[in-house]
């Protein structure tokens, strides 16, 4: 059995669709377990009404995403946990597939499938690079080269891990809003290969509130790269991930070119360059940073 842990915070419109793409999966033998983490909109009393025994609803005080998966993978009553957001999509393959990878690859603690991109009828593909196998699926030995030249090849809805693996990492860190998923999927990818398939059976969902959410959360302080500049001292052997330290903070400092911030795209550049100090795009930014911002905006505007 696997099972499926949902984090919920005021997703009144959309939780229902997101069960049932779970309860419609080719593999049934499942769990759902959702958390309520202090939905004030009457998102719990609609998983209420579904009346599959198994799902089971635990309610919290709001403690944020990574609180309300750590409480999802204490209700767990299975070795494998995989995560659905309550706002996006499973196509009907997405177990089996994953069970397909654990019995393929049973030396990996941690599994995962492609997605894709769903923007109200817009549908875009990931674009993956450097993957280490021919075939449908197979074992991502470089993790961290893939991450640091693609779009992130696992995500909070693709994966499925091992509950033991999830309790040695200490599960997701609390109190970072954005990016808390990636700093775990750094800490498994540590751990273990992942075991992955190409086949995109997860699709995320992306709307004009999640973009304000993430604009406005990449401003506070940077707790995910402290954390991996942290992991990275402790781990410089690792194949990839300094690489993939210097890319968070190139991330960072187009972000802030975008909204004018010079001081701060200096600031993120010259971190990203202490750990890849070839990379061209990111000396292009501070120059960039200079020019008036009418003509930054139309630079991005034309080369995104």
């Amino acid at each position: 059995m696997i099972s499926v842990v949902i984090p919920l915070y005021n997703k009144k419109d959309s939780v229902a669709h997101t069960l049932e793409c779970v309860l419609n999966q080719t593999y049934q033998e499942f769990e759902i377990v959702v958390v309520d983490d202090g939905s004030t909109d009457g998102s719990a009393e609609v998983v209420e009404g579904f009346a599959d025994e198994r799902i089971r609803l635990i309610r919290q005080e709001n403690g944020g995403v990574s609180a309300a998966r750590n409480r999802g993978i204490k209700e767990t009553r299975s070795e494998y946990v995989a995560f659905l957001d309550a706002d996006d999509e499973w196509k009907p393959e997405h177990l089996q597939t994953l069970v397909g990878l654990m019995e393929k690859y049973p030396q990996c603690g941690a599994y995962s499938t492609n997605y894709e991109f769903k923007q109200g009828d817009k549908v875009k593909h990931t674009i993956l690079n450097k993957i280490p196998f021919d075939g449908e699926d197979g074992v991502l030995t470089n993790y961290f080269e893939v991450a640091s030249c693609s779009h992130p090849p696992v995500c909070s809805i693709t994966i499925c891990i091992k509950k033991s693996l999830l309790n040695e990492i200490g599960g997701f860190p609390v109190g970072i809003k954005s990016g808390e998923d990636l700093l775990t999927w750094t800490r498994i990818a540590i751990q273990t290969d992942w075991a992955y398939s190409l086949k995109a059976t997860a699709v995320y969902c992306w709307d004009d509130e999640e973009r304000a959410r993430r604009k406005e959360n990449h401003i506070e302080k940077d707790l995910v790269g402290d954390n991996l500049m942290i992991l990275y001292d402790q781990n410089p052997t690792v194949c990839g991930l300094k690489r993939y330290v210097a890319r968070w903070f190139k991330i960072r400092s187009m972000c802030f070119l975008q909204e004018g911030q010079r001081r701060l795209v200096w600031k993120t550049a010259a971190m990203s360059l202490k750990y890849n100090p070839t990379n061209v795009k990111v000396y292009a930014f501070c120059m960039i940073s200079l020019l008036p911002q009418s003509i930054v905006n139309k630079l991005i505007a034309r080369f995104s």
